[in-house]
């Protein structure tokens, strides 16, 4: 009985050993895998000693990895952000090494040496940042293209201990250009507006105690002819307004045989009192754009007015002629007067620009015609050119995409002026 209880107790001993090594396995086999997704998070490859141990590692590296995902979210965001801009972007460390350069601001490194100037700019920015003193600093550019660019830096701070530094590159070439163009016309139009005014104050304190009859009546037609000239003026500035800020809302289908036509019996008394002849020559077939007649009517009306007043003799004539050329329509209006200078045949569509400052004030002229050609071609998706050459007359051309022709009719040939139907209407 004895040994028999001897027995019992050294099994139940040895089964008791077996579950304690055999727990201990298992406590080892956990405690290493814990262990290993530590390890596989890169923060912690300590073996630990108990399982405790080992979760509250795996605790705090996951709480360390949660933390860093959301870092690198927020960095991908702020990368986003600042790609996104227009602005050139450059961040460097406190020990100038860059962090970041968008795309907008790489072109610098490209070594040609426009890049090298504002290469140059930025490094001296960022010196004079760092050492706390942050800057701004305009660069010009000659190109070709001419450029303008402001440079901007400024020091990246957290609680007192300097980060690094921020430049910003913003191109304002577009922008200086526009203050440009503005101050022009500030000073075109005060001095095209103060010369009618004055000459109109001058006559009208000259009509004040005349009592010759023929004196008040030369006076009075003067006077009218300025206040005409003012309204013109006026007139002419409030229609380049509407074109410039017009949509396409009143843009319809309609040929330009049509368009012509009006322009044609708007300029005809002009033409006639200056013995000028107008040329009209169109294909029968129509011509067919999308466009806003009014305006298309008035880009005509001045070019064809523009020959007739420059014509430069009498038994002149200035002719027009259209015809489809692939998927645009091409109008030539060709005069054979005095012409343009070559050097001023880039700057002829420009507001209250004249080649000759006195030949349009005598041809009665406000100089904002040719302008306003320009924005309503621009207005149709189209482009217009200019050659001139002085003593040989001038010839502009306009050229604006083409609508199909209507159902049942076929589109006009690409042929040779000398087989287009010809008409010449004398004015």
């Amino acid at each position: 009985m004895t040994a028999v209880l001897v027995v019992v107790a050294v099994a139940a001993l040895l089964l008791a050993v077996f579950m304690v090594v055999h727990a201990e396995r298992q406590r080892g086999r956990v405690i290493r895998r814990v262990d290993r997704m530590t390890a596989d998070l890169g923060y912690d490859h300590m073996p630990s000693v108990s399982p405790d141990e080992s979760v509250a590692r795996l605790a705090t590296s996951l709480e360390r990895w949660r933390a860093s995902v959301v870092d690198v979210a927020y960095e991908h965001r702020y990368r986003a952000a600042l790609e996104a801009i227009p602005l050139g972007v450059v961040v460097v460390d406190a020990d100038r090494n860059p962090l970041f350069v968008n795309s907008a601001a790489a072109w610098f490194r490209e070594g040609r040496h426009s890049e090298a100037v504002v290469a140059h700019a930025i490094e001296r920015l960022i010196t004079l940042s760092l050492s706390g003193e942050n800057h701004e600093e305009t660069v010009q550019l000659y190109g070709p293209p001419r450029r303008l660019l402001h440079l901007t830096a400024a020091q990246i701070e957290a609680d007192g201990e300097s980060l690094g530094t921020l430049v910003l590159i913003d191109d304002v070439t577009e922008q200086a250009r526009i203050d440009a163009v503005r101050r022009d016309f500030i000073t075109n139009i005060s001095h095209e507006l103060r010369t009618p005014i004055g000459a109109m104050s001058l006559l009208a304190e000259t009509l004040v105690g005349e009592t010759d009859t023929a004196v008040v009546e030369s006076l009075a037609e003067r006077l009218s002819r300025e206040a005409d000239r003012l309204a013109a003026t006026v007139d002419d500035l409030l229609e380049l307004s509407r074109i410039e800020h017009g949509g396409d809302a009143d843009f319809e289908p309609i040929s330009l045989q049509s368009v012509v036509a009006g322009a044609h019996d708007r300029v005809r008394s002009a033409a006639q009192q200056r013995d000028v002849e107008i040329g009209v020559n169109l294909p029968e077939t129509p011509l067919m754009v999308h466009g806003d007649r009014r305006q298309l009517t008035s880009a005509v009306f001045n070019l064809l007015d523009n020959g007739v007043k420059y014509s430069g003799s009498s038994s002149a004539v200035v002719s027009i002629r259209g015809r489809l050329v692939d998927d645009e329509i091409e109008l030539t209006v060709q005069d054979s007067g005095i012409g343009i200078p070559r050097k001023d045949l880039g700057r002829v569509f420009e507001r209250f620009y004249r080649v000759d400052s006195g030949r349009s004030r005598n041809s009665g002229g406000t100089g904002l015609g040719l302008s306003m050609v320009r924005h309503i071609v621009a207005n149709h998706g189209g482009r217009i050119s200019v050659e001139s050459a002085e003593g040989e007359g001038t010839t502009f051309t306009l050229q604006l995409p083409a609508l199909p022709p209507p159902d049942g009719e076929e589109p006009p040939d690409d042929r040779s002026d000398g087989d287009m139907d010809h008409e010449v209407n004398p004015a």
